[in-house]
This record gives C-alpha cells, sequence and structure tokens, in this order.
C-alpha cells in the first residue's frame, strides 16, 4: 500500500466498512486468498472429472479450454498464497476428491447436465468474485483488477455451458440448484478451514 492511498482522502481501503467482529483487513484478504485458490483447485477438478468422462466427445475441446483457464487462475494463486504467506486450506484433499467426483458424476449423466454443472458453478464464483471485489479497497488494486478479469472469464463459462445446452439437461433444475449450494457451502468452508 502506498502512502498516497494511507492519506488521501475519498480513498477506500480494504476494511474500511467492516463492523465490529468482522475480520481486519489481513484476514479479509487471507480468506479471498485462501478460498479463491481452493475454488480454483476444485474447478480444475470438476473439469478433470469431465473429460475422465467425456475426454472423447465433441464438447471435449471446449471443456479443455476452460480447464486450461482454471489452471491459469490456480497458477496465479498458488503464487499469492505463497507471496502473501497465506495458508491453503485443510479441505484440499477433499477438495480434489469431491471436484473429481462432481465432474464424472455430471458427466455420466451427459454432456448437458455436465455443462448444467459448469454453468451452476461458474455462475456462484462469477457472484463470489464480484462480491470480492467490492469488498476490497484502493490498496489492493492489482488483486482487484485479477478478480474483475478472473471473474468475466468464469461468466464466460457460465454463457458457454449454457450455450452447449446446459438447460435442457435432464433434471436441470434440482441439479442446478443442488450444485450452486454446494458450492456456496464450500466457498463458505474454504474460507475458514
Amino acid at each position: 500500500m502506498t502512502d498516497e492511498a494511507e492519506q488521501a482522502p475519498g480513498v477506500k481501503r480494504t476494511g474500511d466498512d467492516r463492523l465490529p467482529g468482522d475480520p481486519g483487513p489481513q484476514e479479509i484478504i487471507a480468506r479471498i486468498l485462501r478460498v479463491d485458490h481452493a475454488g480454483e483447485y476444485g474447478a480444475a477438478r470438476i473439469y478433470d472429472g469431465q473429460l475422465a468422462v467425456l475426454g472423447r466427445d465433441a464438447v471435449a475441446p471446449v471443456i479443455r479450454e476452460m480447464a486450461d483457464a482454471e489452471r491459469k487462475h490456480l497458477e496465479t494463486f498458488d503464487r499469492l498464497l505463497h507471496e502473501r504467506r497465506v495458508r491453503p486450506t485443510a479441505l484440499a484433499p477433499f477438495w480434489h476428491a469431491a471436484g473429481f467426483a462432481l465432474g464424472a458424476g455430471s458427466a455420466l449423466m451427459g454432456r448437458r447436465a455436465a455443462m448444467a454443472c459448469t454453468a451452476a458453478v461458474e455462475e456462484v464464483i462469477e457472484q463470489h468474485y464480484a462480491a470480492q471485489v467490492e469488498k476490497l479497497g484502493d490498496d489492493e488494486k492489482e488483486l482487484r483488477e485479477t478478480l474483475i478479469e478472473f471473474g468475466a472469464e468464469e461468466s464466460r463459462h457460465k454463457e458457454i455451458g449454457l450455450e452447449h445446452e446446459a438447460e435442457k439437461a435432464p433434471g436441470y433444475e434440482p441439479l442446478s440448484a443442488m450444485v450452486k449450494r454446494g458450492t456456496r457451502l464450500a466457498i463458505w468452508l474454504s474460507e475458514r478451514i
């Protein structure tokens, strides 16, 4: 953070709007990095599971492209965790298995169900990144810009899922609702554990 950002009137800093008992600026950043790292790890595993089932399907190149973007995001958060000396979530082994299972399970239901899973997860992540951007002040401009960029890419992944007939998947509404609930729970847990 620069001295100008600390002293300039009207400059928003991370944590300025927190209430008593809310995490401080350092903990806000740690939670953001921890959960985003976990989320990108989980997303990569979801795509690994989908590709294990649909690797020869016509939709496989699309899934691979989205998986490549998630790996780029994961590499960024790997670096940021190291630079900021933030520990990753202790739940990583669980997300390793759960992400793969979710990806493979949705793909076993067919390509539309795999895309429904993708659209649901990415919708929640898009909203999650937007909420994080609002928490960050001018003192975290670089991180805020990274989250804006990644949020736009997640939004695009959601659109890709919808373009590939996610909404025509059998049981789309309950599948989408279940995946969204699970994703929100994973976010809450990964921020804290």
